[in-house]
C-alpha cells in the first residue's frame, strides 16, 4: 500500500503485532495513486489538510476536511492523494474495541482524538501494552468507538452497465447528456435505468451527478484550481451556476469553503513526526 523510503510493503500493517498502531501521513508527490489493496486491520484515515480520496468496489469517499474515513477489514480499496495532504492514518484489529464501525463511514475528528493522534503516532509500532503509552491507545480506540459517524460518499452501481456509465460520468464529469442519450449508450430503456440505478446507489441519476462533481470541486480546490476553471471543467455554462450547486450541497460557496479549510488548518498545525510519515 505505502510507497516511501522505508519500503514498506502492502501487507506491512497486519505483521505489526500490535491491536492498534498509529502513523503520519505525507506526500512525495501531488496525485499519486494508490492501487488496490487490501488487508486484515481496518484503517481509519484523518486528512487535516489536502484532499484523499478513497475507492471501494461499489463506493468512492473523499475524507472530509478535519474528518476521517473509516474502512473495515479486508475491503479492497485505493486511494488518490491530492493538494498537500497531511493527517494520520490509524490501523485498528476488527475485535480490538467493542463499537468499531462495520461498514465504511466517516467519522467526526474531535479535538481530543486529534491530540491523541499527534500523541499515538511518537510512539514505537511495538509500544508496552501494559504501560501508559497502550493506556494512551485504549482511550484512542474508546473516542474512535464513539465518534459521530455518516455516510457521505459516491455509491457505485453493480450492474455492469450502469457501472460503465457511472465511470463515463467519472472520467468526463463535463459530459452533458439525457438520461435518453445515457439509456441508448449503454443499451436500456430510460425508465429501467432510472428504476435500477436509483435501486442500486439510492440515488437518481441527476442527483448522483450532482454529488460527484461535489467531490471533483473539493479535490479540484485543495489542488487551488480557480473557481471559473473548476467550473468549466465540470461543464457548467456559467460559474454562478456552479456556485450555486455547491452551496445548495455544502451549504457554503467554494470560496468560502477553502477559506474556512485554510484558516482551520492555519490556526491548528498539525504536528506529525517525520519518523512516522508513510510518504506517497
Amino acid at each position: 500500500m505505502f510507497i516511501n523510503h522505508y519500503g514498506i510493503a502492502a501487507d506491512y500493517p497486519d505483521k505489526v503485532d500490535r491491536p492498534v498502531f498509529v502513523m503520519g501521513l505525507g506526500l512525495i508527490n501531488e496525485n499519486w495513486e494508490i492501487p488496490f489493496h487490501r488487508h486484515f486491520k481496518s484503517q481509519l484515515i484523518f486528512a487535516n489538510s489536502g484532499v484523499v480520496t478513497l475507492e471501494m468496489p461499489d463506493s468512492i469517499w473523499n475524507v472530509p476536511f478535519q474528518g476521517a474515513v473509516w474502512i473495515p477489514s479486508n475491503l479492497t480499496h485505493r486511494a488518490k492523494i491530492s493538494g498537500n495532504a497531511k493527517g494520520f492514518v490509524v490501523f485498528v484489529e476488527p475485535d480490538a474495541i467493542d463499537g468499531l464501525p462495520q461498514s465504511c463511514c466517516t467519522i467526526a475528528i474531535s479535538p481530543l482524538i486529534r491530540e491523541l493522534l499527534q500523541r499515538t503516532a511518537t510512539l514505537p509500532e511495538l509500544y508496552d501494552e501494559n504501560s501508559s503509552e497502550g493506556r494512551l491507545m485504549t482511550v484512542l480506540l474508546d473516542e474512535i468507538s464513539t465518534a459521530p459517524s455518516a455516510s457521505m460518499n459516491l455509491p457505485m452501481p453493480k450492474n455492469p452497465r450502469l457501472r460503465k456509465m457511472a465511470e463515463a460520468m467519472l472520467d468526463d464529469p463535463a459530459k452533458k447528456l439525457t438520461l435518453d442519450e445515457w439509456a441508448h449508450s449503454i443499451n436500456m430503456s430510460e425508465r429501467n435505468l432510472s428504476r435500477v440505478f436509483a435501486n442500486e446507489t439510492g440515488l437518481s441519476v441527476n442527483r448522483w451527478r450532482r454529488q460527484m462533481h461535489v467531490i471533483k470541486t473539493m479535490s479540484m480546490l485543495a489542488e487551488d484550481m480557480p473557481i471559473q476553471l473548476i467550473s468549466d471543467a465540470l461543464g457548467y455554462e456559467n460559474s454562478s451556476a456552479f456556485i450555486t450547486m455547491f452551496r445548495k450541497a455544502v451549504g457554503v460557496t467554494p470560496k468560502r469553503f477553502i477559506i474556512e479549510h485554510n484558516e482551520f488548518s492555519r490556526s491548528n498545525p498539525l504536528y506529525v513526526p517525520t519518523g512516522s510519515f508513510y510518504e506517497y
